[in-house]
């Protein structure tokens, strides 16, 4: 499998790296790694249908998905400029470098710099790698003319329902950032620090935080491997008052509840009554505790 990965990235001229629908943050995850490895040797484009939520925005290189596909044909438009006023369009070539002359008719000015759009169609990719998903649905993409002839493998968690074609590349993991983790290891792609730590994040949100069913030792043992080659694990951020809206929760600490008095019961205690009648045969004692005692003996005959 891996070398069939290797040859397939070899062989082609241009890569183009495909997210599904409404991708998952840990699916986002491995397509960009892919990518950035990819882009070290071959020309890579990154596209996907779906526009990118907040959530996935701490992903590095996350900027470079793009929602149009087009890389063939390049399309130079003078936007706001009448095209009767131009004379003629010519082309040379000096130094090796293609040189575009636009000619306007006599008392017109020339179009502006700040009329000009440039912008590309057509799809050049020779290789397509589909990340994620679940069947065709999710890669409207593959129904384009331009990539009728391409090669479209598929790198993922779980195997891709297509009518078409696929080499697959699909194993069983934590989810679809641990796949692609052993793809490029077991393929000497390019791993620095920013595409460890997009599968470092990946690797944990695909997991659940190590909690899913689908972990096992070597999802350990992969995610130790992208620690050691520059993977950083995200701050985790510490939730305070200051987190959420005024008012939700609130700041002050509660006050602990004064103690209830209870009322004196109108009956006393019996322990109270003893002693109460104690103090008052001391203070008001019989009159003949206060007499002389006199003690008689007994004779012994």
């Amino acid at each position: 499998m891996n070398d069939s990965f290797s040859q397939l990235v070899n062989s082609a001229a241009s890569i183009l790296v495909v997210l599904p629908n409404k991708p998952s943050f840990d699916t986002t995850a491995a397509g960009l790694s892919l990518y950035l490895s990819l882009r070290e040797i071959k020309e890579t484009m990154i596209y996907c249908a779906s526009q990118m939520t907040v959530g996935v925005n701490r992903l590095i290189g996350v900027n470079k998905i793009s929602g149009e596909i087009g890389n063939k044909n390049l399309t130079i438009k003078f936007k706001g400029y009448e095209a009767s006023n131009i004379e003629k369009v010519s082309y040379d070539i000096e130094d090796g470098e293609f040189k575009l002359t636009i000619v306007p008719k006599t008392g017109f000015v020339s179009p502006q710099k700040d009329q000009m759009e440039l912008s590309f169609s057509g799809v050049s990719s020779d290789l397509v790698i589909l990340v994620g998903g679940l069947d065709e649905s999710d890669f409207p993409i593959l129904s384009r003319e331009e990539l009728a002839g391409a090669k479209v493998a598929h790198v993922g968690a779980r195997t891709l329902n297509l009518t078409r074609d696929v080499m697959s590349f699909a194993a069983q993991g934590s989810g679809v950032s641990e796949v692609a983790t052993n793809l490029i290891k077991e393929n000497n792609l390019s791993l620095d620090a920013d595409v460890a730590t997009n599968l470092v994040m990946g690797i944990e949100e695909g997991s659940s935080n190590f909690a899913s069913g689908e972990v096992t030792p070597d999802t350990f043992e992969t995610f130790v491997f992208l620690l050691r080659n520059g993977g950083q694990r995200p701050p985790r951020v510490k939730l305070s008052p200051m987190n959420f809206p005024p008012g939700a929760i609130p700041i002050q600490p509660f006050s602990s509840p004064k103690p209830v008095r209870q009322a004196a019961s109108s009956q006393p205690e019996p322990i109270a009554e003893e002693i109460e009648a104690k103090e008052e045969l001391v203070e008001n004692p019989p009159n003949d505790w206060l007499q002389p005692k006199v003690f008689k003996g007994t004779s012994i005959s």
